[in-house]
Formats: C-alpha cells, structure tokens, sequence
C-alpha cells in the first residue's frame, strides 16, 4: 500500500479549507451502487435555493480496485470524476469523508483535489476520531480528531442516525456544515446524495 499512501500525503498536502466557491447556486450529489464489481455511478444536480433536480446522469462501469477503508478513493474517485464530468455545479457532496480520514484525505477531499472543485464528505460512518458531546436534532457536535475539529455529527430528524460532515477541498469546516444543512429536507441524508443514491439503485436494479 506504500504507493497509495504516497498518493495520499502528497494530495493532502494540497487540500485548501479556504471557502473557494459561489454561491452555492448549483450543487451535485454523486452515489455509487454495485452488482458484483459492477459500479452504477449516479451524479443529480440541484438548485441550492429550491433543490429542484437541474441535471442528473448515470454511468455504469467496473471497480477495478477492492474495497479498502481509509482508501476508498481508488476504488470510486475515476467513477466519481466520470459521473460529473460535463456537469455544471458549484459544490459537489460526496458519499463519504472530507479530511474527517486517518490522513486527511477523505473521497471527497481526493476528488476536490484531482477536479480542483469545491467538496464535501457526508458519511455514514464515523471513521476517526470522537464527537464532542451528544447529537440532538438540529444541533451539529464536533467531530475532533487528534486535538482538532475535522467535521460535524449532525441529525436532522428523531429516529434517524447522525451524518458525518467534513470538507473535503476549497471548502471551510463552518461552509460544509452550512451548505449540507441547507440540503436538508427532512431526511437522513441531504438532497443531492439522497436522490443520487436512489437514481443508482434504481439504475443497478434494471439488470438484475
């Protein structure tokens, strides 16, 4: 994993927390679903203000790197990049981590790098470090890794786990958790993954 590795401190070293955006007035989600190693990579573009669905396209290709944690990126960046390409957005939402990552190179910091776009990660998963406190409805906790904040728990509603937010590139830690919010629509997850994720399984459902 040495090259991967390397890979990743040299990327992190050009990961900016500097707001680097406008607006936003259009803003992407992407989500990947598999068959196997068949990858269904949905990309849906919203209207920040009335996130009303702009843009959206799917493409099917091949993961041909396995699933390894704190690595993700290799498996689903080139599906990821693919999916937007041609698109026209402002801010791209990843499923998953910003600089919230044991290296600082979560998937969507990754991807902010390589397309130099402004990112954020929305996980699942915690995958270091500690929230700070308890996670109510409404109220964001920190997430601080190694003395640090790296992102927010947030939950929308009663009866739904917290998300994980974290900027990923040209992205500030307040910005992240601002625009995510304002993706809210009375779901677990925001509005412009939440439709990606439901247009890929959709996608990889009419072959099997």
């Amino acid at each position: 994993m040495d090259r991967f590795l390397a890979v990743q401190r040299e990327l992190v070293g050009k990961v900016s927390l500097m707001d680097g955006f406008l607006g936003p007035r259009r803003v992407a989600g992407v989500d990947v679903a598999y068959l196997g190693r068949r990858a269904f990579t949905a990309a849906v573009v919203l209207d920040y203000e009335t996130q009303e669905v702009l843009e959206e396209r799917v493409v099917e290709g091949e993961a041909t790197f396995p699933y390894i944690p704190t690595f993700l990126a290799f498996r689903e960046a080139p599906l990821v990049m693919e999916a937007v390409e041609d698109l026209e957005f402002d801010m791209l939402i990843l499923d998953g981590q910003g600089i919230a990552h044991p290296r600082g190179l979560g998937i969507a910091s990754h991807v902010g790098v390589l397309l130099d776009v402004a990112t954020v990660g929305v996980a699942k998963r915690l995958l270091c470090g500690e929230v700070a406190g308890e996670v109510p409805v409404g109220s964001p906790a920190p997430i601080v890794y190694r003395g640090a904040e790296v992102g927010y728990a947030f939950r929308a509603r009663r009866g739904v786990k917290p998300i994980y937010i974290s900027p990923g590139h040209r992205v500030s830690l307040p910005s992240a958790l601002r625009i995510v919010q304002g993706c809210m629509r009375g779901h677990r997850l925001p509005e412009p993954t939440r439709l990606a994720h439901i247009l890929a399984t959709a996608e990889r459902r009419k072959v099997k």
